[in-house]
Parts: structure tokens; sequence; C-alpha cells
């Protein structure tokens, strides 16, 4: 299979990048080599490579910078994401795409979950982009696949446990005040990469829930993975009332994976189990790139 995977270089990307590079012929390019957002850009490009897919892991995902960049915003998650869908229809592509719990407004109570036939309600302007986007894609081409994920975590990129452990490294006995009123499932990217190799081996068409089984808080996930590299911590729950942020953030946005499940295709596993086995593979490089700069010397 001829696969162009976009966003190449974000710790999706370049997990899709490694599943499935050994066995499918891959172009994988980022905004230098293509700017989804120009569509005679993308469609020249599409043209000239002729893929059989296209896996869109190019995103705006800085959720709290998105309220205030909202034209970037707009230009990536929905009109990049819509040239795309063009440029696959165009070619006779299937087009992969990557979308978010945060299309709902996260009002169920846990331990409750949403699947692919509730009604999406965004409440951030990054959750109406990635919305949007969705049904730019519906309105674009039959033949896609989008997948909603959620609490994404790998060792490429930025993630939250990057952010967690670099501060709880560097200043070990400061108090970290963490949510614990936010109910979700990290999930890993690598794992993600292998749902999508699976899919793609498919007929599947549509839209699908793709993350861990499982659900814990922010709180609750930073104690984890903390506890399991063993880093010294100080960490203290508190509400999202105490932690505002420019963006609302869904306050229980836990996915079911119901079709796949339905078509006995579930490939994510609970996140306790992925978390485990990604620290096992990852752990002590992600202590050692997050340790904290060495302060300069005073001069003598």
């Amino acid at each position: 299979m001829n696969i162009l995977i976009t966003g190449a270089n974000g710790q999706l990307g370049k997990d899709c990048t490694q599943m499935l590079g050994d066995v499918h012929a891959t172009t994988c390019v980022d905004i230098e080599e293509l700017d989804i957002t120009h569509k005679d850009q993308v469609l020249s490009f599409i043209r000239k490579i002729r893929p059989d897919l296209i896996i869109n892991c190019a995103a705006f995902t800085q959720v709290d910078l998105c309220e205030t960049q909202k034209d970037l915003a707009w230009a990536v998650n929905v009109t990049g994401a819509e040239n795309l869908a063009l440029a696959a229809d165009a070619c006779g592509a299937r087009l992969v795409h990557i979308s978010t719990d945060y299309v709902f407004d996260g009002k169920k109570q846990f331990p409750d979950a949403y699947s692919e036939t509730d009604t999406p309600n965004p409440l951030s302007y990054y959750g109406i982009t990635k919305r949007e986007g969705e049904l730019a894609i519906m309105r674009a081409t039959d033949n896609h696949l989008i997948l909603r994920t959620a609490w994404l975590y790998g060792f490429y990129g930025a993630n939250f446990i990057k952010t967690i452990v670099k501060k709880a490294l560097a200043a070990p006995d400061t108090p970290l005040k963490i949510v614990n009123d936010q109910f979700g499932s990290p999930t890993w990217s690598m794992i993600l990469a292998r749902q999508i190799a699976a899919l793609v081996q498919t007929p599947a068409r549509g839209l699908y829930h793709a993350s861990a089984e499982g659900a814990c808080t922010w709180f609750e996930f930073a104690r984890y993975f903390l506890e399991k590299l063993q880093v010294p911590h100080q960490i203290i729950p508190c509400t999202t009332r105490d932690y505002p942020t420019p963006a609302v953030r869904p306050g229980c946005s836990i996915l079911e994976n119901q079709r796949l499940k339905a078509e006995n295709c579930n490939q994510m596993g609970r996140w306790q189990t992925d978390l485990d086995e990604f620290l096992q593979v990852y752990g002590k490089q992600l202590l050692d790139q997050c340790q904290p700069s060495p302060k300069p010397q005073d001069p003598p």
C-alpha cells in the first residue's frame, strides 16, 4: 500500500511512520514539505505521489492557544482537513483523520462514556474546529475513517507526562496542583498507530472511537506514572475551578470504542497496561530527556 502521512513529526505521526513504514511504502511529510492549509498545494502533491491511503496526523492541538489564535486553528483543523479530503476524493485515496474527545461537552457523569452515536457539543474553540473538521471531511468524501481519541501521550513531541515529569524532577519538593475532577482515558500514541494499522487492512469507513479502555482523572494519571517511574514528587488534587485555563475542558470525556468492538477490531488495551509497557520501553529515555538543564556556573 502507498501511504501518505501528514504531521509526521508529531508524536502520533512518528509512531504511525514506525508502525507502517516497514510494511508499506510511506511518504512522511510535515508543514515544511506540505502545508495542508493550501488547497492547490495539497491537490498537486497528492496527485504527484498517488497514495492509496492518507493518514492525517496534522493538527493545531494547543487547546488554550486555539482560543486566541482562532484563524490558525480553523485553517489547520478545518480547512486543512477539508483540503486533504477533497484531494483524497479526487485521487481515489482513503483518508484517515484523527479527531478528539473535545468534540463533546463532557457533561456525562463518571463512569458513563460517549459512543459514536452521541451528539457532539464542543465547549472550546479547539473542540469546535475539530468537530467542523469532521463535518468537512464527511461532506467532501465518503472514503474516510475518522478516529476520535483522547489524552494522547507518547515518547515524541510534547504531552502531559513529559510536562509533569519535568516539573517533578526540577522541583521535587514543590507541590504540584493537578486537576482531579476531569475524567478521560490516557492513550498511548503507539497503540493508536497499531489500531490504525489494523483498521486500514479492513474496508472500514466512517466514524470510530479509539481510546484506551478504562478511565481516570489527570491527578490519578500523574500519580500512577510518577510512582512507576519512582520520581520524587508532591502532587495535590485540585478542582477545575482551582486551576482555570483559557479553554473550557470537558469534565467527563470518556470514549467508548463501540464500533471497534462490534466489528471485532478493537486493539486498544487498558490504560494502565499500556502505560506500564510504555514506561518499560521508554522510561529511562523519558527520564533522561526530562532532566533539568544544569544551571550556569557563576563566573569566578
